[in-house]
């Protein structure tokens, strides 16, 4: 299965078309719109319900959906604009709301994360009205999906420069879009 996560709040999102172009190519996929969900940040109530369900192993829980989804991927999709350096706080609340250990981590002997997911590759799909910097977001979803997802091949996709005066928003996305295509 081929999970789409999608952090694209706007409904004519540039990232979105790209994300869409790679989507055409791979097949079909499940998508999760996370402006959708009614998803939160962990809080002390939320953490403590989540942590007690693990400990009984009571993984039927309907707070493991999203986690047991994005483990059961073989591969996944992320798109997600990038906005004041880094990518939107929806996003980090999903990837907060899934980190289920048992479920797509656990931990061995030493206390180091080992991933559990069965995806073999996560691509990153991000559009950039500037010049785009990694560091506060693709290395960040990186690090994050190979060390304690488990998840060995991330691939980013990017589009930037889409908002520079003179420049041709159109044609610079097109390429990319090509470039998926090619």
């Amino acid at each position: 299965m081929i999970l789409y996560v999608n952090a694209c709040v706007r409904a004519e999102s540039r990232t979105n078309r790209l994300a869409k172009a790679l989507l055409d190519k791979l097949g079909a996929f499940e998508e999760v719109r996370l402006t959708d969900l009614e998803i939160k940040p962990l809080n002390e109530e939320s953490l403590n319900y989540r942590e007690a369900q693990i400990e009984k192993q009571n993984y039927d829980d309907s707070i493991f959906h999203l986690p047991k989804q994005f483990a059961e991927a073989d591969v996944i999709v992320v798109s997600a604009p990038y906005w004041d350096g880094q990518f939107p706080a929806i996003l980090k609340t999903y990837l907060e709301n899934i980190y289920a250990i048992g479920i797509v981590s656990k931990y061995n002997e030493v206390g180091l994360p080992q991933g559990l997911c069965k995806a073999k590759k996560l691509y990153y799909i991000t559009t950039a009205g500037g010049r785009y910097n990694p560091r506060f977001s693709f290395d960040y979803i990186d690090y994050l999906v190979k060390n304690m997802f488990g998840i060995k091949e991330t691939e980013l996709i990017c589009a930037e420069y889409l908002d520079i005066e003179g420049n041709d928003a159109e044609e610079i996305l097109s390429k990319a879009i090509r470039n998926i295509n090619s």
